[in-house]
């Protein structure tokens, strides 16, 4: 008859099943001065934490020494670069995927000016015959999102905005007719209510006069566009805080920085005293670029800031009382205008 194992043998033994079993579970790579680790459980001494080797392609516990794995396969390049130049001209995989085109950057376009040059004249007919027939062959989806996204890159360039805010108003477009909010309204429109709610979204908003006058809109009807489209989608926008103004409109009327930094420590000050409630954001932030710039010595009228921020003269008069009140430095203001009227 067999010999019977005792319990102790059979302690260690089931022991010894329950390590190679969470041994074979997920590991957790992590890099300490260039050597990679990984977390687990070796099977022989128990220990948590192994290395690989990627000159022997192996896999060992880092206590122990006993390999648990040979023969690694390398998914890394097989090529070196030492500049950002030879690592652009080397890399095969091609352009990221990007929303801002209508196929995501992947398909082949037949036609591009200039290359009808490179085919042989006798082929020249049937290059054309394709090129016309990729036209047709493509969705009325993709149709649209060419032109439109076409007019999207035009107004983020005349706008002067940044990639984030062209890539997510681009993906925000591509859902917008995939629901089919476009159909009856024009794409100029739903464009220009889109780049309206996501340059807000984003903490750089533009006013509706500025989107009006690069897109060719009425601002009414990018206003009722906004509020369908932002109601469909479910965006949800905080109105804009006067804050979020004072960096372009210091750049607008070449202000210097420290007049920035004083435009928005005066409607910090202004908010906590409620002073902001209530108020156009436009209007509160072009009077305190105001007050700021007579402070710092920097005087712009107020016709001035008016013209180049786009509100009336007795709005940032109004805006500019209310404040130097609140704020208690009106004094101290007339002490500076009467010292920049001397000064000229």
């Amino acid at each position: 008859m067999p010999k019977r194992k005792s319990s102790r043998t059979r302690s260690k033994s089931a022991k010894k099943k329950e390590v190679r079993k969470t041994s074979k579970r997920k590991t957790v790579k992590k890099s300490v001065g260039g050597v990679k680790f990984s977390s687990g459980i070796c099977p022989e001494c128990g220990y948590h934490r192994f290395f690989e080797d990627p000159v022997r392609g192996e896999k060992v516990c880092a206590r122990c020494g006993l390999v648990l794995e040979e023969s690694m396969v390398d998914f890394s390049q097989e090529w070196r670069a030492f500049d950002e130049e030879q690592k652009a001209r080397r890399a095969r995989t091609g352009a990221p995927l990007t929303s801002t085109k209508h196929d995501k950057g992947l398909t082949t376009e037949i036609g591009k000016s200039g290359e009808i040059f490179k085919v042989a004249p006798e082929k020249r007919a049937q290059y054309h015959r394709l090129a016309k027939w990729q036209k047709r062959l493509i969705e009325s989806k993709d149709r649209n999102l060419s032109f439109a996204l076409s007019e999207l890159q035009r107004l983020v360039s005349y706008l002067g905005l940044s990639k984030t805010i062209h890539e997510e108003v681009a993906r925000r477009y591509e859902e917008a007719v995939d629901k089919g909010l476009v159909r009856g309204r024009s794409m100029e429109s739903v464009i220009a209510a889109l780049l309206y709610a996501v340059c807000r979204e984003m903490g750089t908003p533009r006013t509706l006069e500025e989107i009006e006058k690069a897109s060719g809109v009425d601002k009414r009807e990018i206003g009722r566009t906004y509020r369908y489209i932002a109601r469909q989608l479910n965006i949800k926008i905080l109105p804009a805080q006067p804050e979020d103004y004072v960096p372009r409109f210091t750049t607008m009327l070449g202000l210097s920085d420290r007049v920035q930094a004083k435009a928005v420590q005066i409607l910090k000050k202004a908010k906590e005293n409620y002073v902001t409630s209530g108020k156009g954001p436009k209007g509160v932030a072009a009077a305190a670029v105001y007050i700021a710039a007579v402070l710092q010595g920097e005087k712009k009228t107020q016709r001035e800031i008016a013209e180049a921020v786009g509100v009336t003269e007795v709005t940032i008069r109004n805006r500019f009382k209310e404040l130097v009140e609140k704020l208690g430095i009106a004094e101290e203001i007339e002490k500076k205008i009467k010292e920049l009227e001397e000064n000229l």
